[in-house]
């Protein structure tokens, strides 16, 4: 018969609770208790005297509450760049707004192509400053030329932003004080113009900066300028015939 001794009852390995120094804890499990139990520091707050993550120079220690409140300074400066940004961007768009709602305006008033003409560029040059511009009307005995000339931007019926050809740059922009160097150019055709129609006129916008206008820019208020003419100028052009 098998002898029985008492260690062996009281020694059974088979239900020995591990020690705590036998379990080899795991960074990520510990790191995903921490995430789902945000609030841990919060009833074993007299841990976080003893809690210190390293300085990112490496010279120095500093405690998490210490690190956390700097990742959030950090952030709070971050969110409140982007809001300046958008606050900035939303003053320049309703100043622009404001500039677009004045030139309307001023081409409702006119009677004539020739007053819109006057109209649309005195209000380029006077409030939004630019350096050159030009509103080409396309008449009839001057169409062929403006093919020759232009022909690639008048097939092109979306506004551009860029760097033109010489060609056209020379033509459009003939009488500016210093060369033009990039530009922005919408052609205006009549409203639902088929694609083949003839357009009624070409708006220019030079700048004497090469980086000024860039392909890709937004182009919703010159967009905007374009549909207002489309209308304007159909009108005085049917009340010519």
């Amino acid at each position: 018969m098998k002898e029985f001794h008492a260690e062996d009852v009281f020694h059974d390995r088979t239900h020995e609770v591990p020690l705590l120094e036998d379990i080899v804890l795991n960074p990520d499990h510990v790191a995903e208790y921490l995430r789902k139990h945000p609030d841990f520091f919060i009833d074993y707050e007299n841990l976080l005297p003893d809690l210190a993550l390293p300085h990112h120079t490496g010279e120095h220690a500093i405690s998490l509450v210490e690190r956390q409140v700097s990742v959030l300074r950090a952030r709070n400066r971050d969110v409140r760049s982007r809001l300046n940004r958008l606050l900035e961007v939303a003053r320049d768009n309703d100043r622009l707004f404001q500039k677009t709602q004045k030139l309307v305006l001023a081409v409702l008033e006119q009677r004539t192509a020739d007053d819109i003409v006057t109209a649309v560029e005195s209000s380029l040059r006077d409030d939004y400053q630019v350096d050159c511009c030009r509103l080409l009307l396309l008449k009839v005995e001057g169409q062929q030329e403006a093919q020759e000339q232009i022909g690639p931007l008048l097939a092109n019926r979306q506004p551009l932003c860029g760097h033109l050809r010489p060609q056209e740059t020379a033509y459009l922009f003939a009488h500016a004080s210093q060369p033009v160097r990039s530009a922005a150019v919408v052609v205006i055709t009549r409203p639902h113009a088929a694609i083949d129609e003839q357009p009624l006129a070409v708006l220019a916008i030079g700048s004497f900066d090469a980086d000024h206008y860039q392909a890709g820019m937004g182009t919703l208020f010159l967009s905007y300028i374009a549909e207002v003419l489309s209308r304007t100028l159909a009108r005085c052009d049917a009340g010519t015939h």
